[in-house]
């Protein structure tokens, strides 16, 4: 199957954001860092110093460069198309990750990395075209459709769940509370930026869209869930190693973000079986890469799943069920800046 003008736009600005977003992974890390190292307080912990860090601003306007050439690819491709390729983004953290943070990349890394890659292409290849969309209105009537209202109904649960009872009580120590909690904002915020910028699109084109309620309220709930998210991004990546949420991150929120495309905008009606499973088995590939390139990285440094007196086996079950915050300090302390070892005497025990 060609690919259409517009899927290849989207293809194009797909590939440049995931560039800009996998650097501004490592970038806000060391912002992180710094401010830590300044404030005694991690983010964590509930500390804001960051926000006076210029580095972890550097790395803010690297993703939000990246976020708007995604945002835009999602008003000419479809969602199932241009989020899962969002693991080159991993891939460029992997690399800028080894030479910045010194979380080694070796043989297994280099599969992991081939893996996202030729799944992706697979994705590409067989990616459906879209209906056209004439109004936001259009957009509406499928974002109230029963099944999707099921979605969202479900999605606010989990979300309030996560942060009132689970973030206290196991946050710092499960890798998924807060990956969780921006993984399922994600999948609704992708859905309000597709539909945002399907009006956009239109009324640059001439159709108006800005007359209609509809586009201010997926406006009001992209910022929400863009707020909610990078607060818990933040959250997620000081508290646990680049490494581990890169790719957990990445495989939830796909995943999350297909399901919710499919429910809502019908990505799969009018393809046939073949190419359905193609793109399945693409996506197969590029989460077993994602999980091949985290183990390599694991394995090479113990990570974050190191036992405080004996080295544990450094599996991905571990570090999601069993991570603990005491022994990932001691692994930090290994990848920290000579001035930044004074943390170690601020941090909780």
């Amino acid at each position: 199957m060609g690919m259409s003008q517009d899927n290849l736009r989207g293809f194009i600005l797909a590939l440049l954001s995931s560039v800009f977003i996998g650097a501004s992974f490592i970038i806000k890390k060391k912002g992180l860092r710094r401010a830590a190292a300044v404030s005694g307080v991690r983010a964590g912990y509930g500390g804001y110093a960051y926000l006076v860090e210029p580095l972890w601003w550097l790395g803010m306007v690297t993703m939000i460069v990246g976020e708007v050439a995604n945002f835009v690819a999602y008003a000419f491709a479809p969602a199932i198309l241009v989020t899962p390729l969002g693991a080159l983004s991993i891939i460029v953290s992997a690399i800028l990750a080894h030479f910045m943070l010194k979380e080694k990349l070796h043989q297994l890394g280099v599969l992991g990395c081939i893996m996202c890659i030729s799944g992706s292409v697979i994705i590409v290849i067989h990616a459906p075209q879209e209906s056209p969309i004439t109004s936001v209105q259009e957009i509406w009537a499928m974002a109230t459709q029963p099944a999707f209202l099921l979605y969202l109904g479900s999605v606010i649960v989990l979300v309030v769940l996560l942060i009132l009872y689970f973030a206290p009580r196991c946050g710092h120590t499960n890798v998924l509370v807060f990956t969780g909690i921006c993984s399922l904002m994600g999948s609704l915020s992708v859905m309000s930026v597709k539909a945002l910028g399907t009006a956009l699109k239109l009324t640059f084109e001439g159709k108006n869209q800005l007359v209609y309620l509809e586009t201010w309220f997926f406006m009001f709930i992209v910022a929400t869930c863009v707020i909610i998210q990078m607060n818990y991004l933040n959250k997620a990546l000081d508290t646990f190693n680049t490494a581990v949420v890169s790719p957990i991150y990445y495989v939830m929120f796909t995943s999350l973000t297909i399901i919710a495309s499919v429910i809502m905008f019908k990505d799969w009606d009018g393809q046939n079986t073949g190419s359905i499973i193609s793109e399945l088995c693409g996506f197969i590939a590029v989460l077993c890469g994602t999980i091949l390139l985290n183990s390599a990285k694991d394995s090479d440094r113990g990570s974050s799943f190191r036992g405080e007196h004996a080295p544990l086996s450094p599996t991905l079950s571990t570090g999601l069920f069993s991570g603990n915050r005491e022994t990932l300090k001691h692994d930090e302390e290994n990848e920290l800046l000579p001035d930044d070892i004074c943390l170690r005497k601020q941090e909780p025990y």
